[in-house]
């Protein structure tokens, strides 16, 4: 992180760095330790694959926004390099009102699939938001395959599965990364659009960083030689 990063700004970086190492380090702990009972122990651990499945779908969603955050996502700007800065200018808010109307999209859609596990009603409206469709069906009490109920979440018995208890884990927790990593997407492509009216860039992604960086390693080789 830069000096000119802001202290709150730098914190949330700081959580949200420290969230997917996190995530990165639970899959493979969990993934080495299945392997360890399987061949060590000729033992399993039930639940293991469900659950790397569900750190792997964090890991990435939540990723992809970091990544808008930090210009990390692949892009090509070969014609952007042959527009003035103007015209750049505009690709660059063209492209982000692109991403930006595609999140919300699909922050909808990621709403509406997770809202009924939450007993929720989702959105009506078949590509904008209209109201909420009072009359969906609550799957409050859809679970997973795998994973067992955790002691921690106990409270969602009462909470929407109307004092029923849980015997696995309710799919509204893992799932609802769906609708907050959408979310946190449709922020940072926000955040980049005005990052390209102020004049602090200029394009959403900067791939000529890579071409920048290999001359630099070249030049640091030069100058050992």
């Amino acid at each position: 992180m830069s000096g000119a990063t802001t202290q709150p700004s730098g914190f949330i970086s700081a959580l949200e760095e420290t969230l997917i190492a996190v995530l990165l380090g639970c899959m493979t702990l969990l993934t080495f330790a299945n392997v360890i009972a399987r061949y060590v122990f000729n033992s399993n651990i039930a639940w293991a694959l469900e659950a790397t499945v569900f750190l792997f779908a964090w890991l990435v969603l939540l990723g992809a926004a970091y990544a808008v955050k930090k210009h990390a996502h692949l892009g090509v700007d070969a014609i952007l390099n042959m527009l003035p800065p103007a015209g750049r200018r505009l690709l660059g808010l063209i492209s982000a009102a692109c991403c930006i109307a595609f999140s919300l999209l699909l922050l909808k859609g990621a709403y509406d699939y997770w809202s009924v596990f939450a007993d929720l009603p989702p959105t009506s409206g078949r590509w904008f938001p209209t109201g909420f469709d009072l009359k969906a069906r609550s799957q409050s009490f859809y679970e997973v395959q795998d994973i067992p109920m955790l002691g921690a979440f106990r409270f969602l018995e009462d909470m929407i599965n109307y004092g029923d208890s849980y015997e696995k884990l309710p799919k509204v927790v893992p799932y609802i990364v769906l609708p907050l990593s959408m979310l946190l997407l449709v922020v940072r492509f926000v955040q980049a659009a005005i990052q390209i009216v102020t004049g602090k860039t200029d394009r959403l992604v900067a791939s000529h960083e890579v071409e920048e960086e290999l001359e630099a390693v070249r030049a640091q080789h030069g100058d050992r030689t």
